[in-house]
């Protein structure tokens, strides 16, 4: 405990004094080539930039980076917060990254939502938590979504170390406002879910969120499905769509401050204070399961680990186990090949949204971490870039009752549904005409079973343990 109160307090230190150092030692505060990213002038940022009645003597402090298309200049006409200028006055604390990050992350936040859960039972006997958001005080009452619902689906998929934030209280807030049904999806041990196997999640493995997708596909059969990460979470969510395709059930997804070059984010950790914090509140996570842990890898380093890497390696990789229970797969090398978020992006096949700053203290330099030609390059991905804003901080001084990135990615997923549907409409009316179906259309499909699973059998409940799951 001690240690951890140490930690806090340099980060807090840190923090304190890094406004200072950004406010004297850069001036351009308000342009997109803060740290020295040269911003591609593509037609959407230009688009977005009239759009918006910026002067040609301002600089933006939003840029739209994508590839030119029908869909993305659908997004810049629909979507006013892509438009909006950030501004934060030069001494405001919102100027710190640091800040920034800590307030969306730590800060308490007396939130009006309350969480009813379900334990989804897993084919290996593994379980999941899913916590369906609500409003009102009787949250202690077993109640569960009715299966009738049309309400869309907010799926939220936290940071990969459980931990439930600001940030993610804030926006199952914004879906309720917007009338979307929240569930955060919760890990093997994370956030008070049981460990009833030796097993825990890898990084980039989307097997136990794929199960939990297709349950919540089961009980809201009308409602579409929309999906939002967090943090290092976006590396769960951008594995899932890469390996199902257009068959991922999810309409559009959202990943709010990704990291998106993950293994070199494992072994080179972001800045120091943050690298401690993060290493210890996992170690503290872990703890409670350090006995049954024993059994299967080397717990001394584990715990003695003074790394993100060297951690993942010690629970993960093939050196650090005594036994095959927690699916080693052997060299560091070979466990990102099978958990790089990035291995089978060319295959994402429905829109989505990154929402990151450039001056990311977790994701680190902008220029070395931010893919730029994905997003020039694949017209289903869109790159929402901000000057300033941390780590999910993104706060302004001028917000409402909702976050900017919150308002950003409601209204894309707003707009994203709007344009299928007219695509759609056109389609029919296309059809009826006798034309078939001429013209090329946004690929999207998000209805069908994933492409690396089985068909589904008629008997769903001979495949899963449903039945059998509990809630509390």
């Amino acid at each position: 405990m001690l240690g951890w109160i140490c930690v806090v307090c340099i980060v807090l230190l840190m923090a304190m004094l890094w406004p200072l150092v950004k406010c004297f030692g850069d001036g351009s505060h308000s342009t997109l080539h803060f740290q020295g990213l040269e911003i591609p002038r593509k037609k959407s940022t230009e688009r977005c930039e009239s759009n918006c009645g910026t002067g040609q003597d301002e600089s933006p402090t939003v840029a739209l980076i994508c590839k030119p298309s029908t869909l993305a200049n659908y997004l810049l006409k629909h979507c006013m917060s892509f438009c909006k200028q950030l501004r934060i006055p030069t001494l405001n604390w919102r100027m710190s990254a640091s800040l920034q990050t800590i307030f969306g992350a730590v800060w308490p936040y007396d939130c009006p939502v309350h969480f009813i859960r379900d334990h989804l039972q897993l084919s290996d006997d593994g379980l999941v938590a899913l916590d369906w958001a609500v409003v009102g005080a009787a949250h202690h009452k077993r109640r569960r979504t009715s299966s009738n619902s049309t309400s869309p689906i907010l799926l939220i998929i936290p940071n990969s170390f459980g931990k439930i934030t600001r940030n993610v209280l804030k926006l199952c807030e914004a879906g309720l406002a917007h009338g979307y049904l929240p569930v955060v999806f919760n890990r093997r041990s994370q956030n008070g879910t049981p460990l009833s196997t030796v097993k825990l999640q890898q990084f980039g493995n989307p097997t136990d969120l794929r199960e939990a997708v297709r349950y919540i596909r089961y009980r809201q059969p009308a409602g579409q499905i929309y999906a939002v990460s967090e943090s290092t979470g976006s590396g769960l969510l951008l594995s899932y769509l890469g390996e199902c395709g257009s068959s991922s059930y999810v309409t559009a997804a959202a990943c709010l401050s990704p990291v998106f070059r993950c293994q070199s984010w494992f072994e080179n950790g972001p800045t120091w204070p943050f690298h401690w914090a993060l290493l210890l509140y996992q170690k503290v996570c872990l703890s409670r399961y350090k006995t049954v842990l024993g059994e299967h890898i080397h717990t001394d380093n584990l715990f003695s680990s003074c790394s993100l890497r060297a951690m993942e390696e010690a629970l993960f990789c093939q050196s650090g186990l005594k036994g095959a229970s927690m699916d080693g797969t052997g060299s560091w090398e070979a466990y990102w090949e099978c958990n790089d978020p990035l291995r089978d992006i060319d295959e994402v096949a429905i829109p989505v949204l990154c929402v990151c700053s450039q001056d990311d203290p977790i994701r680190g330099e902008a220029r070395a971490t931010l893919p730029l030609e994905l997003f020039e390059s694949n017209p289903h991905f869109f790159l929402l870039l901000t000057g300033h804003g941390g780590h999910c901080g993104f706060s302004t001084p001028d917000e409402g009752a909702y976050i900017w990135s919150h308002q950003a990615l409601l209204e894309f997923f707003r707009a994203t549904t709007d344009f299928f549907a007219a695509e759609e409409r056109a389609k029919l009316a296309a059809r009826r005409r006798g034309l078939g179906g001429a013209g090329k259309t946004f690929r999207h499909r998000s209805v069908s079973t994933c492409r690396r699973m089985p068909v589904c059998s008629h008997n769903i409940h001979a495949i899963y343990n449903w039945q059998r799951s509990y809630t509390r």
